[in-house]
């Protein structure tokens, strides 16, 4: 498996475009397609929030309740579409039925996905413009995917895509995905957008197997401010156009396409937590040697949800009280005279606590390790065999001024 340059427009037939509505951003694009010649098997995960928006009931309806193809992703940034009663799925019908018609496709295969403020109505005629102008420029290039990537921002500072190449059965198969999210971000499908296209053919059934699988291990594993969003998206779109075999069971053909699945969803949803709101660092949790692999993905997702360790890595403070406190409430059972806890960057690595108390370290090493671009907590429980790995980032002071006027 090898890393390519693309996005959600590398695999074969696959398009995408980028356009500016106005819907609520002015002078930049804020809407994007996902389109494919031929209809797609579609697989898909969404908030667990029980506040779900407009397009989340849209989606998952076609995904999970009812065996439609799909062949389009109609995206928009700026208004979420969340908390917006029937008018709402309106506007989801009516870009359904405006991509069918601008794209001669069925307006039952279109799924639609939106970010950004809660609350607000999205005007019809803008995004409906918005879809014939997507439907002109859609590419299947570099470059559209590119502009794509960026159209679906709101607070990231960053576009995120990637792809990746690998074969099965002698052909080539593909992979490229985007995502945007930057707060409002918290494990239990959180608060981000991510779409994944692959030639690949696979069973719809089998594909949605392995999508909820992947999710529990990158997308389920990242926090950025503990807030759950209305509007979590995870859709993978396979067209079946690099020519294998179908793949209808767990087989070894199977196990290659969920190791690719898996990389390009741990990376994009890195990329996502060190692009927090405010962020100046990503930070990875590691969870070593715990009792079971429940109890280490407590034990992990606490230590990056915690504010005072968030905190204290900003500031360069190796504070590792915040770090065995947070591994204290979160429900998982150890010994904290037993615990070692470590701080990493990728080249060194420190130990500061042991068998009950402060390691001797250099704090100005410390604060070294916690001033780099990534750190990592580690976090060895010496309780038996099992261990998780959770990424989140900083709290710098900027989170709250970004989110103090977020409306704005």
């Amino acid at each position: 498996m090898k890393q390519i340059k693309g996005g959600v427009a590398a695999a074969k037939g696959f398009y995408a475009a980028a356009a500016a509505a106005g819907i609520k951003y002015q002078g930049r694009d804020d809407m994007a397609l996902i389109y494919s010649e031929v209809p797609c098997a579609c697989a898909g995960t969404f908030t667990s929030n029980v506040v779900k928006a407009a397009p989340v009931l849209w989606d998952r309806k076609i995904v999970r309740e009812s065996d439609k193809t799909v062949q389009a992703v109609i995206i928009n940034s700026g208004i979420a579409n969340a908390c917006t009663g029937e008018q709402g799925m309106r506007i989801c019908r009516a870009e359904a039925e405006a991509a069918g018609s601008a794209l001669s496709i069925d307006p039952e295969g279109v799924l639609v996905a939106s970010t950004g403020v809660i609350g607000m109505q999205i005007d019809t005629d803008k995004i409906c413009a918005g879809i014939d102008l997507l439907s002109e420029r859609k590419e299947h290039s570099f470059k559209a995917g590119d502009l794509a990537s960026k159209a679906i921002m709101t607070t990231d500072t960053k576009n995120k895509q990637l792809a990746f190449s690998f074969e099965i059965a002698g052909k080539t198969i593909t992979i490229g995905g985007m995502c945007k999210g930057s707060g409002m971000i918290h494990p239990g499908m959180c608060t981000m957008l991510a779409f994944i296209t692959t030639d690949l053919a696979i069973d719809k059934k089998l594909l949605q197997k392995a999508v909820s699988s992947v999710v529990e291990d990158s997308f389920n594993m990242i926090s950025v401010d503990g807030d759950m969003s209305t509007n979590d998206t995870l859709l993978v779109l396979a067209n079946a156009e690099a020519g294998n075999p179908v793949i209808t069971e767990e087989n070894v053909d199977y196990v290659c396409f969920y190791e690719a699945l898996e990389m390009i969803c741990k990376s994009l949803a890195k990329e996502m937590a060190g692009d927090g709101e405010g962020a100046t660092r990503l930070i990875e949790a590691v969870v070593v040697n715990a009792a079971s692999v429940h109890d280490a993905k407590l034990l992990a997702k606490s230590v990056i949800q915690s504010n005072l360790t968030k905190a204290a890595v900003f500031g360069k403070d190796a504070n590792w009280g915040r770090v065995l406190c947070a591994l204290g409430y979160s429900g998982a059972q150890f010994d904290p005279e037993n615990v070692d806890l470590y701080f990493a960057s990728e080249t060194k690595s420190i130990l500061i606590f042991s068998k009950g108390s402060a390691a001797a370290y250099s704090e100005e090493e410390a604060s070294a390790i916690l001033g780099g671009e990534k750190v990592i907590i580690r976090c060895d429980m010496h309780m038996g065999g099992a261990g998780a790995t959770a990424w989140g980032c900083d709290l710098s002071y900027d989170y709250v001024r970004i989110n103090a006027d977020y409306r704005s």
